[in-house]
C-alpha cells in the first residue's frame, strides 16, 4: 500500500470513515521525498515518538528504522487506521498538550527522538512542551508552519527574530530537514511548511541563569518594533538611565532594537537585570 500516492491515500482514509478534521488542523503528508527526509533525520535513534501521527504515512517509514515507537493521536478515528499502516506502533489516544511527554520518552530505548507535524493551531504551546522535555531525546524533528520555521532560525539583524528564536537558539542546534510545499499534503493546507531537527545542547546553561535568559528575552520583545532600552524600562519600571548604562557597559547603543542581539549579548544583559 503506497500512501506516498495521494489517491491511494485518499481511499484508505475512506476506507477507515476518516474526513480530515479543520477543528484539529488535520493536513496529512503524502511525501516519499519529505517522509524520506525526516526519517533520515531520526536515523541512529532506537526509539521515536510521534505526535499526531494521522492516518500513520510517516509513522510507517520510521516504524521500519527502530526498535520501538509510540504514537501519540488526538483523533480516536485514527488508531484503527495506525493499525493497519504501522501494526508495530504503540498507538495511545493522547493529547500532547496534557500527556507526560517525559515519561512516555522515557519508555522507549536510548537514544530517543521525537518527530511530528505540528498542528499551525497550536505550534508554539507544543514547541515549548517538547522543548521542556529534551533532557529525554537526542533530537526532535518537527514540521511547521514555513514563516514560523524562519522566525526560529533567524540570525541577529533579521527582522524575523523574535523571542522565541532567541529561547530556542539557547537550547538546541536547529537545522533545515526539508522544505514541503502545500502540494504535498490531502487537503492542502493554505501555507508552505519546513521541517526543521532540534538537537538539544550539551553546554546548557545553569537553570537559574536560562530562567533569568528567558525573562529579560521575553520583557525585551514585548513590542518588537521597539528599541530593547524602551522594552526593558516599562518590564522593570526603573528609569531609562540605568538601563542605558547596562546596555553600554556591553558595547550596546541605546536605541538597539531586540531583534539585533546575539545569544551571548542576551546572556550578558541577563545577567545585569534584577530578578522579577
Amino acid at each position: 500500500m503506497n500512501l506516498y500516492d495521494a489517491g491511494t491515500l485518499k481511499s484508505f482514509l475512506s476506507r477507515h470513515g476518516i474526513k480530515a478534521d479543520k477543528g484539529l488542523g488535520q493536513h496529512f503528508l503524502c511525501s516519499q521525498t519529505v517522509v524520506e527526509s525526516i526519517a533520515n533525520a531520526l536515523a541512529g535513534c532506537s526509539g521515536v515518538c510521534e505526535i499526531g501521527p494521522g492516518p500513520g504515512v510517516l509513522t510507517s517509514a520510521i516504524s521500519k528504522q527502530v526498535q520501538s515507537m509510540i504514537a501519540l493521536e488526538l483523533d480516536e478515528r485514527m488508531i484503527s487506521a495506525l493499525k493497519e499502516s504501522a501494526p508495530n506502533v504503540d498507538a495511545r489516544k493522547a493529547d500532547a498538550m496534557e500527556v507526560d511527554l517525559a515519561a512516555v520518552l522515557q519508555e522507549l530505548p536510548e537514544p530517543r527522538g521525537i518527530v511530528s507535524n505540528l498542528p499551525y493551531y497550536i505550534t508554539g504551546p507544543l514547541v515549548n512542551r517538547i522543548a521542556d522535555a529534551r533532557a529525554y531525546y537526542s533530537v526532535a524533528v518537527l514540521m511547521m508552519q514555513k514563516e514560523v520555521a524562519q522566525r526560529i532560525c533567524s540570525k541577529p539583524g533579521q527582522r524575523e527574530r523574535g523571542s522565541l528564536s532567541v529561547y530556542l537558539q539557547s537550547l538546541f542546534e536547529i537545522s533545515v530537514v526539508a522544505q514541503a510545499p502545500a502540494s504535498v499534503f490531502v487537503p492542502p493546507p493554505k501555507v508552505d511548511s519546513t521541517v526543521l531537527k532540534f538537537v538539544p545542547k550539551t553546554d546548557v546553561l545553569a537553570e537559574e541563569i536560562q530562567s533569568q535568559l528567558n525573562r529579560v528575552v521575553r520583557f525585551g520583545f514585548v513590542q518588537p518594533r521597539k528599541t530593547l532600552a524602551n522594552n526593558l524600562v516599562a518590564a522593570y519600571r526603573i528609569s531609562r538611565e540605568e538601563i542605558v548604562v547596562k546596555l553600554e557597559e556591553l558595547d550596546l547603543e541605546e536605541k538597539i532594537r531586540p531583534h539585533d542581539l546575539t545569544l551571548d549579548q542576551w546572556i550578558a544583559l541577563s545577567s545585569k537585570l534584577p530578578l522579577k
